[in-house]
């Protein structure tokens, strides 16, 4: 059974940068799916960004703004999130599989 864990959450005004990262449990293969998912109060999860077997995919609400990148550690993604917008207030949360694993989320807020 893989585990995440995530860090990199906080607090940070409009306009500013922000980077999460990831890391699995176990290093002793590669997991083919890892990327980012948000959940705003009232909304559903969506996701934010992902590598697929070394293909990205971004939300289009991100698309320029935040880069998805799998980090020199085995299993491990980092999203460094530019030109944060209130909008992008979220519990983020960080998925890998197969099988589909979750992470416990980091709140991010863009707040003044």
């Amino acid at each position: 059974q893989v585990q995440l864990v995530e860090s990199g959450g906080g607090l940070v005004q409009p306009g500013g940068s922000l980077r999460l990262s990831c890391a699995a449990s176990r290093s002793d293969y590669s997991i083919y799916f890892m990327g980012w998912f948000r959940q705003a109060p009232g909304k559903q999860r969506e996701l934010v960004a992902a590598i697929r077997g070394g293909i990205t995919n971004y939300a289009d609400s991100v698309k320029g703004r935040f880069t998805i990148s799998r980090d020199d550690a085995p299993n491990t993604v980092s999203l460094q999130m530019n030109s944060l917008k209130s909008e992008d207030t979220a519990v983020y949360y960080c998925n890998a599989g197969p099988p589909s694993t979750w992470g416990q989320g980091t709140q991010v807020t863009v707040s003044s």
